[in-house]
């Protein structure tokens, strides 16, 4: 990664009655459409790369991407997941950025607007690219 750029897990888990291809083939839909943004690299995240306490049916029931952007690509691509979701059968589509997380599901546009500007909010790009240090304690 350079300098400036940031990783964020895009985790999506399918419908209750879904099934992995399926759930393969909308990672790869999402995957495409992530590409058309202006961010550095888009990749999907093997199984062997589940999270510490994830069970290992989780590796198998999710598709999971590693999206690499600065940190001016980052409303662009939660507005893409947000409207994406929409018309999918995805249950939800939890994305990580740091120790933050956030969990879009299939629930009203505004209620998800809410939840982005809040996670926005946490992660403001700075004038030149860079993301803001963590402020002094005490200030």
């Amino acid at each position: 990664m350079s300098r400036g750029t940031q990783r964020m897990r895009v985790v999506l888990t399918g419908q209750a009655d879904g099934d992995q291809e399926e759930l393969d083939e909308l990672t790869l839909q999402l995957r495409e459409r992530l590409l058309e943004l202006d961010v550095d690299d888009v990749e999907p995240v093997r199984s062997g790369d589940v999270p510490d306490g994830a069970k290992p049916v989780d590796a198998i029931a999710v598709g999971a991407l590693a999206v690499t952007l600065a940190p001016i690509a980052l409303r662009s691509v939660l507005d893409l997941v947000r409207t994406w979701i929409e018309n999918r059968p995805v249950r939800t589509v939890a994305l990580t950025l740091g120790e933050d997380s956030l969990e879009l599901e299939a629930v009203s546009a505004a209620d998800q607007q809410r939840l982005i500007d809040a996670f926005l909010a946490a992660h403001p790009p700075e004038a030149d690219g860079t993301p803001r240090p963590d402020p002094e304690p005490g200030h």
